[in-house]
């Protein structure tokens, strides 16, 4: 739409002028000023309608009457700053009052005519379902749910619905959820992992702030985006003429921990990580792989499930190090001096050299080079229950290493102290992450390896 308008103002710019000087002179040999000024006006106008929103989907799909008035009192002030800019620049004199005349009035003319003409194709793409806004799960009273529509979640919100999950509707007066609310809640997060929601949106009434503040902290086991939909009777408010109807109305309780630019650069940094690593450590990957095989039976690479971004789980890729292969309900922490680890994996853990092959996983997308470690599937399940904040790992990728490593919490956590302090360090590094400080773990890290603390 912005398009239209630019080529519809340069088009003006050019045809007004011409046309007036083929019928007041009878050639086109004042054509050349106006050359310059159709694209410096169509700027300034598709500036202006950027930040006041003209050309965002809710305005182009929205039956507003009101776009005439918007689009000449737009139009006034571009005209109004060229003529400013004329005047600064000494510049008047040279363009014809006739030209401009009929440039000025051809201009808003042709530019209502493209905001119509744009406003139609994007309505039938929309209608096509060409054009979809964030994926979404939206969880909510079937009262709410019931009112709200497709193209309303579209138009207004910028949503694209997955699927909807109905929340219990009784009301309810105790400190924690029902046996229904909590599977409604489950149910929702397990969708939204499956499906690859970008947001969770929540539609229940506002005076229901027992729903509310309970969902809220159920959700915080998800790391998605969290927004609450007004309800029926403000939407109803909002849609009175009387009333005007800013960006959004809906309120974000739980925003995501990374932006997508940072999400971007801790992608690469990754990426390149990984793949340096893989090529520098290829010949010790090797020797160990060989070392394994000759020191004791089994498979060289030991592979656990674990629970990553979302919690959701993939298999973790770990140099063989023991004589069991755990992975199920119950999985015993290595100690000091442990019976099960072989001779060369006692070597290969004390160097962190067992970690190696998790570069894998980085590539993958399933882990990062810096994150909350992540552990054994029975391990969540137990520290999950004594631990409030533990679910907050799970907000972005595990990774090889991570700010509790570095500070002290590495190894085997037989007490409860020890996880808690893990989750704490683990919950400072997502809400202080930068680029930076991925770099200075990564080389904090290679002293803590020499200085093997708590690695058995």
């Amino acid at each position: 739409m912005a398009s239209f308008d630019a080529a519809a103002i340069m088009f003006a710019s050019v045809v007004g002028t011409g046309l007036y000087q083929i019928v007041a002179n009878g050639d086109l040999s004042h054509l050349e000023p106006f050359l310059g000024v159709g694209p410096v006006a169509a700027l300034l106008y598709v500036l202006i309608g950027s930040s006041t929103g003209l050309y965002n989907l809710r305005a182009a799909l929205a039956k507003n009457r009101r776009d005439l008035g918007r689009i000449f009192a737009q139009w006034s002030l571009v005209s109004l700053l060229m003529t400013l800019l004329a005047f600064l620049m000494k510049s008047g004199a040279v363009y014809s009052r006739g030209s401009v005349v009929c440039f000025g009035l051809l201009a808003p003319v042709l530019l209502v005519g493209c905001r119509r003409l744009a406003r139609r194709l994007v309505s039938d793409v929309v209608a096509d379902g060409q054009v979809r806004g964030r994926r979404a799960i939206l969880l909510g009273t079937n009262e709410e749910l019931a009112s709200l529509g497709v193209e309303e979640l579209l138009e207004k919100f910028g949503l694209t619905e997955i699927e909807r999950v109905v929340f219990p509707s009784a009301r309810g007066s105790g400190f924690a959820m029902s046996v229904g609310e909590a599977a409604a809640l489950e149910r929702a997060i397990v969708v939204a992992r499956f499906h690859a929601a970008e947001d969770i949106i929540l539609a229940f009434p506002w005076n229901d702030t027992r729903k509310i503040e309970l969902v809220r902290d159920g959700l915080r086991i998800s790391p998605l985006p969290v927004q609450l939909l007004p309800d029926r009777r403000i939407r109803s408010l909002a849609g009175n003429p009387s009333f005007r109807l800013r960006n959004s109305l809906s309120v974000e309780i739980q925003r995501g921990p990374l932006s997508r630019a940072e999400q971007l650069a801790k992608r690469l940094l990754d990426v390149c990580g990984a793949l340096v690593g893989l090529v520098l450590l290829a010949p010790l990957m090797t020797l160990s792989a060989i070392a394994i095989k000759l020191d004791s039976p089994g498979p060289v690479f030991f592979r656990q499930r674990r629970n990553g971004f979302n919690a959701k789980q993939f298999p973790i890729f770990k140099f063989r190090t023991m004589s069991v292969m755990e992975d199920g309900a119950t999985v015993v922490q290595a100690k000091r001096s442990d019976p099960r680890v072989t001779r060369v994996g006692r070597l290969l853990r004390r160097s962190s050299i067992d970690e190696v092959p998790q570069l894998i996983n980085v590539l993958l997308g399933e882990m990062s080079l810096v994150g909350p470690r992540p552990h054994a599937l029975a391990h969540d399940g137990h520290y999950g229950k004594l631990l409030s904040d533990y679910a907050f790992r799970h907000h972005v990728k595990p990774g090889i290493t991570g700010w509790a490593q570095v500070r002290g919490f590495r190894g085997e956590t037989a007490q409860v102290e020890q996880m808690k302090g893990r989750v704490d360090c683990d919950l400072w590094y997502i809400n202080n992450w930068s680029l930076t400080l991925d770099l200075k773990i990564l080389l904090l890290t290679c002293l803590e390896i020499t200085n093997r603390r708590s690695a058995y």
